[in-house]
């Protein structure tokens, strides 16, 4: 993550936004993202900070594990491919995305077309389907 003077940290969803304006108060719980897109940049904020309470507070609680560790993974990019719905209004949603990552020295890519539902107004992940990379 860089660092700007006045901005602070920016966050690791690749906005360009600084971490404070974008997914902090998503990771902090002081707001709920409005999209799919905007819990899955959250989430991916959540993996690259090791933040596994958001992680498991955005999870659907049909689907999520019983416990969700952090990896050995260092995320070092994402790239939103597509989005159906998920937008303010909708109910559910995708979101296919690919994340770059490096561990041990190796890099690679991890591909997954995302499914996102609404619980009452809360977006939760659903479920995905790896892609190929």
């Amino acid at each position: 993550m860089s660092v700007g003077a006045r901005t602070g940290p920016t966050c690791p969803c690749g906005s360009g936004n600084a971490l404070e304006r974008c997914c902090g108060p998503y990771l902090r719980a002081e707001a709920e993202p409005a999209t799919a897109e905007a819990l899955m940049r959250a989430r991916y904020s959540a993996h690259a900070l090791g933040d596994t309470l958001f992680l498991t507070r955005s999870w659907h609680p049909d689907t999520c594990p019983p416990m969700v560790t952090d990896s050995t993974y260092r995320w070092t990019g994402l790239e939103v491919v597509d989005r159906e719905r998920g937008r303010v209004l909708d109910r559910d949603g995708t979101v296919t995305f690919a994340a770059q990552w490096e561990r041990d020295g190796e890099r690679g890519v991890m591909a997954e077309r995302s499914r996102f539902v609404r619980i009452g107004t809360r977006w939760v992940y659903l479920d995905g389907d790896p892609l190929p990379t």
